[in-house]
């Protein structure tokens, strides 16, 4: 592909091209080549020009698969030998990470073209292995040690805010139904069927109150994305490019006793709110919003935290029937962590290949008319880092 001979101070960043695998249990697959999937079909979209740097984003590697240097071993898998290669590890925040290294790396005009893949694979472990790992994103001196796991975590706050702001039975129970009713027309999801609340009021706890249908399937999975400056784009791209308007993460306390308030987000608070001064947005300017869902109750505090809800309502918008494809407040439009399949570190990679396809108007029947500002953040465990990145189309500002 010949590129465009733009400016070179323009340090506008784009997507240009994406590429998912299906989140399943993918046991004939290896860690790499799960990634070089997700790479290829990347490729297969159209558009492809050889990145100048790597970043790969995964969280469990090390305590699962014995791998270290993940972002090297996929370089050379890829058949990219010699350009820079890294992996970030944020837990569940990865994803959004090593996408904001990339646009860190290409703005400070280093690098032209980068490549994010975030890649996880998990079904080969028992589900005690899988615990032990997922416990590692907790303060392993004063959480994990005393056997805390990532759904207690969710247990514990989910109970306080039961109780905190006297909500109903079913309160959270949209954030499911909305989730798996996306999922249903998304070939990438694991879970592509709808539930009914009936399904939710009747599903076996997990760690009380978070039940089955509260908690996301931990699955394998990889999704790939390819950033450009405005100076590389190839002429000849298929789709419109999406801007990257806004980059942000922010981080705060691992340990949830070490917080003055533990049902405010404040990674969320002050990570959204520099995205939006970036953008130069406000949340009612946000179309589509690809939360934190790996249990219910951080959506909820998520769309608080972020300026869509009171505190203590966030539920409400779920409650409400708000929160489907064509509402007020489009969330996990393809299912999110809870119906896709959560991939722990690639979550965030997963995010915005999702909010690229819907601003492209590629997302088939998962499409949200009219989006033009789309806003993706994951999160580590309970909120120890977020990572929020914002999304236009190309006639946005």
């Amino acid at each position: 592909m010949t590129m465009t001979q733009d400016a070179k101070t323009n340090k506008d960043v784009y997507i240009i091209g994406v590429g998912m695998t299906p989140v399943g249990e993918h046991w004939e697959k290896s860690l790499r080549e799960l990634a070089l999937d997700a790479i290829t079909a990347l490729q297969a979209d159209g558009v492809w020009a050889r990145p100048q740097a790597l970043y790969v984003a995964n969280m469990l590697a090390p305590s699962l698969s014995g791998q270290t240097q993940l972002a090297a071993l996929l370089a050379d898998f890829a058949g990219l030998r010699g350009i820079e290669a890294i992996t970030i590890e944020a837990a569940g925040a990865s994803g959004g990470a090593a996408a904001r290294q990339a646009y860190l790396a290409i703005t400070s005009g280093v690098i032209d073209v980068a490549l994010i893949v975030g890649v996880e694979k998990v079904t080969e472990r028992t589900s005690a292995e899988l615990e032990a790992a997922l416990s590692t994103s907790s303060d392993a001196d004063h959480e994990a040690v005393h056997g805390i796991t990532p759904t207690a975590q969710a247990a514990l706050l989910m109970r306080r805010y039961l109780h905190e702001y006297n909500v109903p039975e079913d309160a959270f129970a949209g954030f499911s139904l909305n989730a798996h009713a996306n999922a249903v027309t998304n070939p990438q999801a694991i879970y592509r069927r709808s539930i009914r609340v009936e399904n939710y009021l009747n599903a076996p706890m997990v760690s009380e109150p978070v039940n089955l249908f509260d908690a996301a399937p931990l699955a394998d999975g990889a999704a790939a994305i390819l950033m450009a400056r405005s100076n590389a784009l190839p002429e000849d791209l298929p789709y419109p490019p999406v801007r990257i308007a806004a980059s942000s993460i922010v981080s705060n306390t691992v340990a949830i006793h070490d917080r003055s308030d533990p049902l405010l987000l404040d990674s969320v608070v002050d990570s959204s709110i520099q995205a939006l001064q970036q953008a130069g947005l406000k949340p009612e300017d946000i179309d589509i919003f690809e939360l934190h869902d790996r249990y219910s109750i951080y959506a909820a505090l998520s769309l608080e935290a972020a300026g869509f809800a009171t505190r203590g309502e966030g539920w409400k918008l779920a409650h409400d029937g708000v929160i489907a494809k064509d509402g007020e407040i489009p969330i996990c439009t393809f299912g999110g962590s809870k119906a896709r399949g959560d991939t722990g570190g690639a979550t965030g990679v997963y995010q915005l290949a999702e909010i690229t396809l819907q601003l492209q108007d590629r997302a088939g029947e998962n499409q949200v008319q009219g989006a033009r500002f789309g806003m993706a953040q994951c999160l580590a465990a309970s909120g120890a880092t977020a990572a929020t990145h914002i999304l236009s189309r190309k006639d946005g500002p």
